[in-house]
């Protein structure tokens, strides 16, 4: 049995209507991958830029987030290290991050960070489980009033399972990662 309040905050993020991060936030790679188990973030060493690496059934890939190149692939990896393992669930870098263990974020656990040093939020609610709809917010996750106001539902899935979703270390990179797709919005 939901309480009142619980009734309104599933009624509100049912009605949500699905956009696009406001800005300052812009799409920047939005990449089919079939069998993505997960995520991991790190800094290029040269630039400073946020990388992703993914980890798939098909092998492992690093992406620049801010122009969505594809820096570095693997489709054969190594089948002890193919998947992330030990306590913090990494798997070896490769190309700019290669000597690097990245932490990665999905299927087998993990998480990447919900806040951002200024104050963006993300969340995961099922109002209509089994469905899962990704929120981001301005106002540290309060989703109060309407949408599009302080908070927007970003990312809604229906067909492929949500991996994880969440920001990088510096917070100028939103992921959202389902088993098939990529998607990475940055910001200056």
């Amino acid at each position: 049995m939901f309480t009142a309040h619980e009734q309104q905050l599933r009624e509100r993020f049912s009605a949500a209507p699905l956009s696009p991060p406001p800005p300052p936030w812009r799409p920047s790679v939005a990449r089919p991958i079939g069998g993505l188990l997960g995520i991991g973030f790190a800094a290029d060493p040269g630039t400073g830029h946020d990388l992703v690496m993914a980890v798939s059934q098909g092998g492992h890939g690093v992406f620049d987030s801010v122009t969505g190149a594809v820096l570095a692939r693997d489709r054969d990896p190594d089948r002890d290290v193919a998947e992330p393992s030990g306590a913090s669930l990494t798997c070896p870098g490769l190309g700019p991050l290669a000597g690097t263990e990245v932490r990665i974020a999905g299927l087998h656990g993990g998480g990447l960070h919900a806040t951002t040093r200024d104050g963006w939020t993300i969340d995961v609610v099922s109002p209509q489980w089994p469905h899962q709809r990704v929120l981001l917010s301005t106002d540290g996750g309060l989703y109060h009033g309407p949408a599009g106001r302080d908070w927007w539902l970003v990312h809604e899935t229906t067909h492929a399972a949500l991996r994880t979703c969440g920001f990088s270390p510096s917070g100028l990179t939103l992921a959202i990662a389902t088993a098939g797709v990529l998607l990475l919005y940055t910001r200056a």
